[in-house]
């Protein structure tokens, strides 16, 4: 094993336990603060494979604008006060059964492949902004606006859901 493999498998563990207490959570903000630690653990990878304009867009836009913008959101309607009450109480089994399922394919996929695979060779612009902005601006423009749209429409929607909530209190 090299150096980048033992630190990919250091934090993909971090990221991992990280996501899995922000699922596991009950506290909004706690949550949110988890997520950084996934998109700060996602740009230290970035960093290692030699993408450093990845890794600071990563920690620019996610562990800084958008994780703002969610704790606004989560400030702004109260999460705190808010009760937490399952109505669908089949969904946790549901989620653990799946959970168990892609666990079990992992494993065995982890089993059965047990090399890993050689690096792969990188061209000098890879993750270089010149590299980046045509892969953004000319292949995945539409998807890229489509998400903006969702996460905003998300937010006014959640807004709106709990300014009437309260009027009915």
């Amino acid at each position: 094993m090299n150096l980048e493999t033992i630190l990919f498998l250091v934090l993909g563990g971090v990221a991992l336990a990280a996501a899995i207490a922000m699922v596991i959570t009950r506290n909004m903000v706690h949550s949110a603060l988890f997520m950084v630690v996934v998109f700060l653990a996602t740009a230290v990878l970035y960093l290692v494979y030699q993408a450093p304009l990845l890794a600071m867009l990563q920690i620019t836009v996610y562990a800084g604008g958008i994780m703002v913008l969610f704790l606004f959101v989560i400030m702004l309607i109260g999460a705190e006060k808010m009760s937490h009450v399952e109505n669908l109480r089949w969904q946790r089994p549901l989620a653990f059964g799946l959970m168990a399922a892609l666990l079990a394919e992992t494993v065995y996929v982890a089993a059965t492949r047990l090399q890993f695979p050689p690096p792969a060779a990188i061209g000098p612009d890879f993750g270089g902004p010149k590299a980046i902005g045509l892969v953004l601006f000319n292949q995945y423009l539409l998807p890229f606006e489509v998400t903006s749209v969702l996460l905003l429409a998300a937010m006014v929607g959640s807004i709106a859901l709990t300014v009437r909530k309260e009027k009915s209190r």
